[in-house]
């Protein structure tokens, strides 16, 4: 299977798109939330949701995208509010598309760093999961150059992770590296049937994120606007 690589040009056709995503490594039916228990450097502990919403989104490049809601807090405090877009295609890889990214203090909004659109500004789309995963593949997860510009890479089939919500097996295991971060390196393990269940900073950082549960999210999660996912 050829994957994009780098910022390499690679066609996209919209009709071989659709926001059903339905790959087993992380399938995205609208309304799950999953519910992550993370360290930062400082040794804080953080709570990340993930939220699949009803809503889609027509990219720049022609794809129509799922909207998935991921909100980092501490406490009841809001610290980083992004807005991702996915869709897979017919071979079963889940793309990535973009995201509206926000870092907040007191509420307010005081970074978008790493905000892109796939189509706008030369920005490309990348796969974060692929349809068909061996380990070796490498691919390029998002494109937007000096901005984002990261990639993955297969290592395991057969990985095994323990976390607050159970002991998994058969674990596909990911590496992911940052081209304009070079001494980067996280390590992401999904379970099949679950999604993301561990992502660990190998290099670079000292976060550890850790999944606690995984249920169906109220009417609206994750439609709120930024800094209030909820409304």
């Amino acid at each position: 299977m050829r994957l994009p690589v780098g910022g390499e040009p690679f066609p996209v056709d919209p009709a071989r798109f659709t926001t059903a995503i339905t790959n087993p490594y992380w399938t995205m039916t609208p309304g799950t939330r999953w519910t992550y228990k993370e360290l930062d450097e400082q040794g804080h502990e953080l709570q990340a949701v993930v939220v699949v919403t009803n809503e889609t989104k027509k990219m720049a490049d022609g794809v129509t995208a799922r909207v998935v809601r991921d909100t980092l807090s501490q406490g009841r405090t809001v610290l980083e509010d992004t807005i991702d877009w996915y869709a897979q295609d017919d071979q079963g890889n889940v793309w990535y598309l973009g995201e509206q990214t926000a870092e907040l203090e007191n509420g307010k909004v005081t970074s978008t760093a790493g905000s892109f659109e796939a189509g706008v500004d030369g920005a490309l789309p990348g796969v974060i999961v692929p349809g068909q995963p061996q380990p070796g593949l490498h691919y390029r997860q998002e494109y937007y150059q000096g901005k984002a510009e990261d990639s993955g890479a297969i290592l395991s089939l057969d990985e095994m992770a323990q976390v607050p919500l159970g002991l998994y097996k058969q674990v596909l295991l990911t590496k992911e590296t940052v081209a304009i971060e070079p001494d980067v390196l996280e390590y992401k393990f999904y379970a099949k049937g679950i999604g993301p269940v561990l992502s660990i900073d190998i290099s670079g950082g000292h976060r550890r994120s850790e999944l606690v549960s995984i249920d169906t999210a109220p009417a609206g999660a994750g439609a709120g606007p930024i800094g209030r996912p909820n409304g």
